[in-house]
C-alpha cells in the first residue's frame, strides 16, 4: 500500500499573499524605514502584532532577515536590529564590486550567449538616450530601472549561480545595491550627472570587453564601475539631511566629526 503525502499549504491572507512573504517583506521594511532602531530587540510578538501574521511566519521572517544581515543573533539568545559603521557601507560596496568584476570576467571567458550580449547592448543604447534626457530633466527614475537591468544581465552573462547567490546576499544590504544612492541625489544634479556619464561609458566598455573575450579588462572595468557608488555615498555623507532618504542608512552609526 502506498502512502501519499501532501505538502502543507502556506497560510495566506485575504490578498492571497503568503504570510511568510508578508512577514519577511514587512519586517525588512520596518527595519529599513526606521520603525525598528539599531540595537533594538526584535521580538516575535512584535512582528505578529505589527504585521498581523501568525507566529510561525513571524519566526521564519526573523531568521531570514537575520541571514540577510539586517538582524543580529545575540549569544545569550534573541535578536536585535543590526548596526553598521561607515566602513561597513564602503566594504559592502567593495564586495559587490569584486563579485561583479568576477561576473564580468567569467562572462568574457566563458562567452556570453549571443542573445544576452544583444540584450546588454540594447540596454546600453537605452541608457544612452536616458543620459541625454538627464541634461534637461534630472529625474533619474528611468536610469535606475535600466541600470538595474544592466547589472542583472551582467550576472546572467556570467552563467554562475554561485555569483548570483552571493550577490543576492550582499545586495540585501540596502546600501550595497547598484542604485542605492542615485535616486536621492537629484539635488546635486551637476555632480551626479558627471558620475552617471562616466558610469555609462563604463557600461559600454564592459560590454565591449565581454564581447571581445577580454576577461581581465572586463573585470577591471566592473571593479572601477562599482566605485561610482562610493562617489554617490560621499556626496550624500556631505549632506546630513540627505542620509535619511537613503534606504537603510538609519542603521549606520556615523563617525563623530572632529
Amino acid at each position: 500500500m502506498t502512502t501519499r503525502t501532501h505538502a502543507r499549504p502556506q497560510v495566506r491572507d485575504e490578498s492571497g499573499q503568503s504570510q511568510t512573504i508578508k512577514a519577511v517583506l514587512g519586517l525588512r521594511g520596518m527595519i529599513i524605514e526606521g520603525q525598528l532602531k539599531p540595537g533594538e530587540r526584535v521580538l516575535e510578538q512584535t512582528v505578529v502584532d505589527k504585521l498581523r501574521v501568525s507566529r510561525t511566519p513571524a519566526r521564519v521572517a526573523i531568521l531570514r532577515v537575520c541571514e540577510e544581515g539586517l538582524i543580529d543573533a545575540l549569544p545569550s539568545g534573541g535578536y536585535v536590529v543590526a548596526k553598521f559603521s561607515e566602513s561597513d557601507v564602503f566594504d559592502s560596496i567593495a564586495i559587490r564590486g569584486n563579485l561583479e568584476g568576477m561576473a564580468a570576467r567569467l562572462a568574457a571567458e566563458r562567452g556570453a550567449p549571443p542573445a544576452l550580449l544583444q540584450s546588454l547592448r540594447e540596454c546600453v543604447a537605452d541608457l544612452d538616450k536616458v543620459i541625454v534626457d538627464l541634461e534637461s530633466n534630472p529625474d533619474v527614475t528611468a536610469y535606475v530601472s535600466l541600470n538595474d537591468r544592466f547589472h542583472e544581465l551582467l550576472i546572467d552573462a556570467s552563467q554562475s549561480n554561485m555569483i548570483k547567490k552571493s550577490l543576492d546576499r550582499i545586495t540585501a544590504m540596502p546600501f550595497a545595491a547598484p542604485n542605492s544612492f542615485v535616486s536621492v541625489s537629484n539635488a546635486y544634479s551637476g555632480r551626479v550627472f558627471s558620475i552617471l556619464q562616466m558610469s555609462q561609458e563604463q557600461h559600454r566598455c564592459i560590454v565591449d570587453a565581454i564581447a571581445n573575450r577580454e576577461g581581465a579588462r572586463a573585470e577591471a572595468l566592473a571593479l572601477e564601475h562599482s566605485r561610482s557608488a562610493w562617489k554617490y555615498l560621499r556626496i550624500v555623507f556631505d549632506q546630513e539631511e540627505e542620509l535619511l532618504r537613503v534606504p537603510g542608512m538609519n542603521l549606520v552609526v556615523r563617525q563623530q566629526k572632529s
